[in-house]
């Protein structure tokens, strides 16, 4: 096996750089992050093959500059495993593709169950490719020499595997659906962030009051921006249930919530004067949180027969309707049509017509393709459900 090393210097940057531009076809890229032990997610490897050139694995931290990456492959076809994954990251690099091939959307769209790289690449070419150091943490340095070749690998056979792959979008006649998938994942605008993030602090449930939110708020904050001000993942710090167990424990001083034992992690003591403070403002301010939040969140299907008996047949109607689309097609029904938009369309829909639906379907995200396939057999389905009710019930004795 191949020895890889990390370019973390500017003239072999360069040199790399010169290489990758003279070589042929399109280009794998991989991106390694430090998740769950870093608070950023930033690029710790970038990790690039083309064909005649070869593999070269890039320490973002030590080149930072990546414009003569860009420049020298940002007009070629860029192939991925789970692009939507990387592409936040090698952006932050200022590294943007024009175009991309998405080895996992494409395996999704074919219908194959197991769509992991390795799963993948076995699949394909029959190579079994060891996958233990995904979890690993990649801002060490230096990176040990098992984990650049497990990077190596996850792309050195993509652009083969990408190749097969393509064939066979080809015979299932799938090549523009890919593509406009492909195409809607570049384009794809990142999340607007939480207007209350805290609000996701695993076990918040348990707290009851405005107060205790109000301190379960404040210790969130400081564990945020501690975390963020020394680049570590905020649980490595105090873990969500450490927070909470504080929160119901309602320690009175601060030599109290040291001797909390369920308070704990590796920031827990020797910053326990920060989350004293937090807990102090929390119990002081006078901008109290709401104990409930107003959401546009619909409820849970099994409760829309109570809640609303119509969505609930027009959902119980469309919705096996478009599974067996799906089926047809040879794809999981969640890549045919988000099933949130088909809930959304049942709860409240349109005009019951193609061009009403296909609006409605268009402006909650569904592609074109899927509108195609789907617009008229949902509004037919629509229909039909107060038709199917009746004919379910039991005739009166």
């Amino acid at each position: 096996m191949a020895e890889y090393s990390v370019i973390d210097d500017r003239t072999e940057f360069e040199d790399a750089c010169s290489a990758l531009a003279a070589g042929q076809g399109p280009v794998a890229v991989d991106v390694e992050r430090a998740s769950g032990f870093r608070y950023s997610q930033r690029a710790y490897l970038v990790q690039v093959f083309r064909r005649d050139a070869g593999v070269f694995l890039f320490d973002p931290p030590a080149i930072q500059d990546f414009s003569e990456l860009q420049h020298a492959i940002g007009g070629e076809e860029w192939v991925f495993h789970a692009a939507s994954q990387d592409l936040p990251s090698l952006r932050d690099l200022g590294l943007e593709p024009e175009r991309i091939f998405d080895t996992e959307l494409a395996s999704r769209l074919l219908g194959h169950e197991r769509v992991g790289l390795a799963a993948v690449v076995e699949r394909t070419l029959g190579i079994a490719l060891a996958k233990e150091h995904s979890a690993a943490d990649w801002s060490t340095r230096p990176l040990p020499g098992a984990w650049l070749e497990y990077a190596a690998l996850d792309v050195l056979h993509l652009v083969e595997v990408r190749d097969v792959i393509a064939g066979e979008l080809v015979e299932a006649g799938k090549t523009e659906i890919a593509a406009e998938e492909f195409a809607t994942t570049l384009s794809r605008p990142p999340k607007p962030p939480r207007e209350e993030p805290w609000r996701r602090l695993s076990g918040l449930h348990r707290v009851r009051g405005a107060r205790n939110l109000a301190v379960a708020r404040e210790l969130w904050t400081a564990r945020e921006q501690y975390a963020q001000e020394i680049d570590v993942s905020p649980g490595r710090l105090v873990p969500d249930r450490a927070l909470v167990a504080a929160l119901i424990a309602a320690p009175q001083s601060k030599q109290a919530l040291a001797g909390l034992k369920e308070f704990t992690g590796r920031a827990s003591r020797t910053q326990l004067d920060r989350w004293w403070e937090a807990i102090v403002r929390g119990r002081e301010t006078e901008q109290l949180p709401r104990e409930r939040v107003p959401s546009d969140a619909l409820p849970p299907p099994r409760a829309w027969a109570d809640r609303n008996p119509e969505a609930d047949l027009r959902l119980k109607a469309a919705r096996p309707v478009v599974e067996a689309i799906a089926e047809e097609l040879h794809m999981p029904t969640e890549n045919l049509l988000t099933p949130e938009y088909l809930r959304r369309l049942a709860w409240e829909p349109p005009a019951l017509t193609v061009d009403a639906i296909s609006a409605a379907l268009k402006s909650l995200g569904a592609r074109r393709w899927q509108i195609e396939r789907t617009a008229q057999k949902i509004t037919d389905a629509f229909v039909e459900a107060p038709q199917m009710a009746s004919d379910t019930q039991e005739p009166a004795s």
